[in-house]
């Protein structure tokens, strides 16, 4: 078999990434052998020589890619040589393809498909006329057709004839592969994507008037604007239109670069004038539309890659949120009607109270909640109040703040919560199962306790995408989406360690290596004999193999174990590197972990052998200085401003203390104790030009913001983080934003078209964000920009 002409997949993607092959090679071979990405970042950085899990990541999802590509290029030489259509040249080219959309082009002309006019023609004898016509334009076609005239092939006349000719000519331009490609590529350069409103469409679309009369290129389009469009055109509420650059007649028209290519220009010839309506004809009926569905796909790609990028970013953020630790919380899920509900567990996350107080409209019995909090606080010896950011959230955090200020002696912290996917786990299996006596309603109230205690072991039992922090989520590939998230996560809990003796089954199955029915083995296990006292003893959980074994051990923690060791990332396969640390100095293994100072007195290189590199070694003095330390933020919480609880509390000119809820790509949200959060545009994050909002801020931070406007009947606020008098002048000069092109001095391109700044395009309370769901649903409806009823503007 002839070896394709692109290279070693290996080869393509070391020269992707820029770094050598062997390096990708080894990956490849050891994800091939069941390794985990975490697993390889972290204990085999001398078989990879030091690939990061980034990279690695990227290595995986392009693995992934090519191994498609190579079996859907053998596919399509079997499929032509069946067809004893695979010449050396051909199969060549197939060889050479480096995409799949390359790969497809170039199998088109043989692809099998339903019988076509082009081949009814030519099952008619009429190729001959149409090369004939192409290469020798001085023929007269109505008599050159004339000699095929055949009532019994179905040519009844002339002109029959030549639209056969014509059938066959267009089928042959459309798919030239060369062509095609060049003409695609092309249109993505120069082309733009168009949206009208539908007739009678206004009312019922009106949360897409932003692209009722609405045009950009395609290269500038954010992925939100796409997908707001597609969105748009789902709901029957837009017309979309792909279209071409001007201009459209000349040699430099898509038109003329066909007839370029097949040798047709207007000379006088009798037959030019058929074969420039015949190019036409082509670029109009298959070509154009040809490109149009192409086109649209690599649209709705791109767009999909960076909401996923958005979304896996965002969770990445909430999942690393800083840990409040091992301190008994009292956890608050804020209502009206149906009050709040109250939950009390214990510094392991044990649930040891619950309880129903009703302090706000409709029964507003304040005192009598005050009392009864302050009592499950006393019994329960609680430090920490964690408030869900919901309905009636800033009723409720006013409510926490009262019970502090009458009861100083208890020392109690409040936080603002997010309870996104807190309703998700109320009723999942799960929480059936782990809080099976439960009220659903209750059990939200748990899980917003124990999030603020350690947020990535209680978001772990939530499915990612219920967790909602990102774009257009119900419109992304389920897979891509779905294939992204799990990867966040399984880097975020093996990035951080679990402990085994406390860690529940989801959390258990993040970890590399162990599956959701050895999580649960283990728990089992754990139940049954007891917390384990050494990694040792996980080999005898049931189906739990070496592999597995291998790959989860150093992730897995056992704190006041047999071994100091196993409470650190130290792999058991390097405890023998250990011990020959011990030897050297003269020490303990507990007297060597945390000894800074004779750590430091070691020389990595004097540990270094046939298995162990110096990165490895470098790990391992690096570990046992902090043993089994979290690698997330301290925990620390903002602080509201007195006074300030709602959206008419708010002035021009204020500084304030908030906590950025959700990040998107045209800035972010911004809840500052009112109800309403407000959006801090990419414009005003930075003097200097913003590119990802991601870069100035993330999901969870603390951040002190200047109130730019405040429009109370929209119920929108318009903050920045650039608390200089100037930036607020700058800011009101620019309208509240205009995103990236106005930064550059440019009008953005909707306003060349006559209509104001598209959704998420603009800034401040001036624009409306586009459609979402989700927590990003959540924030857009508390910063105003959603009715809080219908989810529309």
């Amino acid at each position: 078999m002839t070896t394709p002409l692109v290279g070693s997949i290996e080869g393509r993607i070391a020269a992707e990434l820029g770094v050598r092959e062997r390096q990708v090679r080894a990956a490849v071979e050891l994800l091939d052998g069941g390794s985990t990405v975490p697993f390889i970042a972290r204990y085999r950085k001398e078989a990879t020589e030091l690939l990061d899990d980034a990279q690695l990541r990227t290595l995986e999802e392009r693995l992934r890619y090519l191994r498609e590509l190579e079996d859907r290029r053998t596919s399509i030489l079997d499929s032509v040589r069946e067809q004893g259509k695979l010449t050396e040249e051909l199969e060549g080219r197939i060889r050479a393809a480096e995409t799949k959309a390359r790969l497809e082009d170039i199998y088109l002309p043989y692809k099998p498909k339903r019988r076509t006019k082009a081949q009814i023609a030519r099952e008619a004898g009429l190729e001959p006329l149409a090369e004939g016509l192409l290469t020798d334009a001085s023929v007269e076609p109505l008599a050159a057709a004339a000699a095929f005239v055949d009532a019994d092939k179905g040519v009844a006349d002339p002109q029959a004839a030549l639209d056969g000719a014509r059938a066959i000519l267009t089928e042959r331009f459309s798919e030239d592969a060369d062509l095609i490609g060049e003409l695609r590529e092309r249109m993505w350069v120069r082309g733009r994507l168009a949206a009208k409103v539908r007739e009678g469409k206004e009312e019922a679309g009106a949360k897409f008037a932003d692209y009722f009369d609405f045009a950009e290129p395609f290269t500038e389009l954010p992925s939100h604007r796409v997908l707001a469009m597609l969105r748009g055109e789902k709901e029957e509420a837009l017309d979309l239109v792909l279209e071409p650059e001007e201009p459209t007649e000349g040699p430099s028209s898509y038109e003329g670069i066909v007839a370029q290519r097949f040798g047709i220009a207007e000379r006088g010839r009798p037959a030019d004038k058929w074969l420039k309506d015949t190019v036409r004809w082509a670029w109009r009926t298959r070509i154009l539309v040809h490109l149009g569905i192409d086109l649209r796909l690599r649209l709705r790609t791109k767009a999909e890659d960076e909401a996923v990028g958005v979304f896996a970013t965002n969770l990445r953020d909430l999942l690393l949120a800083a840990p409040a630790g091992t301190r008994a919380t009292l956890g608050l899920d804020p209502g009206f009607r149906t009050g709040v509900k109250v939950a009390v567990v214990d510094a392991t996350g044990k649930v040891v109270a619950t309880d129903v107080i009703h302090p706000h409209v409709p029964a507003n019995r304040w005192d009598e909640a005050i009392a009864k909090l302050a009592r499950l606080a006393k019994e329960h010896a609680v430090d920490l109040v964690a408030i869900g950011n919901g309905t009636a959230s800033r009723e409720t955090d006013k409510l926490a703040g009262e019970l502090i200020t009458r009861h100083p002696e208890l020392q109690l912290t409040k936080v603002m919560v997010s309870e996104a996917g807190a309703s998700v786990y109320s009723a999942s299996a799960f929480a059936s199962q782990e809080l099976p006596d439960m009220d659903v309603s209750l059990r939200g109230a748990v899980s917003i306790a124990r999030r603020l205690q350690d947020p990535l072991a209680e978001l772990v039992k939530i499915d990612p995408k219920s967790i909602g922090v990102g774009q257009y989520q119900h419109d992304l590939s389920e897979l891509k989406l779905s294939r992204s998230l799990d990867a966040v996560v399984e880097d975020c809990v093996n990035g951080v360690g679990v402990d085994v003796n406390t860690a529940s089954a989801p959390l258990l199955s993040r970890v590399s290596g162990i599956t959701a029915g050895l999580a649960e083995n283990i728990v089992s296990h754990r139940d049954a004999n007891g917390p384990f006292t050494s990694r040792t003893q996980l080999k005898g959980v049931a189906r739990l193999g070496p592999k597995a074994y291998e790959q989860c051990a150093g992730f897995l923690r056992i704190r006041g174990g047999d071994d100091p060791l196993d409470a650190s990332s130290v792999h058991p396969e390097a405890y023998p590197v250990v011990r020959r640390m011990v030897k050297t100095s003269g020490q303990e293994v507990a007297s060597l972990v945390g000894n800074t100072g004779v750590l430091r007195s070691l020389r990595a290189g004097d540990f270094v052998d046939e298995t162990f590199g110096l990165p490895t070694v470098t790990d391992i003095l690096k570990e046992l200085e902090k043993p089994g330390r979290d690698p997330r933020p301290a925990f620390k919480t903002a602080t509201f401003k007195d006074g300030v609880e709602k959206i008419s509390d708010l002035v021009p000119g204020m500084v304030l203390e908030g906590v950025v809820t959700n990040v998107a790509a045209f800035g972010a949200f911004v809840d500052v104790g009112v109800h309403q959060d407000g959006l801090v545009h990419v414009s005003a994050m930075s003097k200097t030009f913003v590119k990802d909002p991601r870069d100035v801020v993330k999901s969870g931070d603390i951040v002190k913001v200047k109130v730019m406007e405040v429009d109370i009947p929209r119920k929108r606020i318009s903050l920045t983080l650039r608390l200089d008098d100037e930036a607020q002048a700058q800011e009101k000069q620019q309208g509240g934003g205009g995103g990236e092109r106005r930064q550059r001095g440019q009008r953005p391109p909707q306003q060349r078209q006559g209509r104001p700044a598209a959704a998420g395009g603009g800034g401040g309370s001036r624009q409306t964000p586009p459609p979402a769901n989700g927590a990003m649903a959540d924030a857009l409806r508390r910063a105003g920009l959603l009715d809080p009823k219908k989810g529309k503007r």
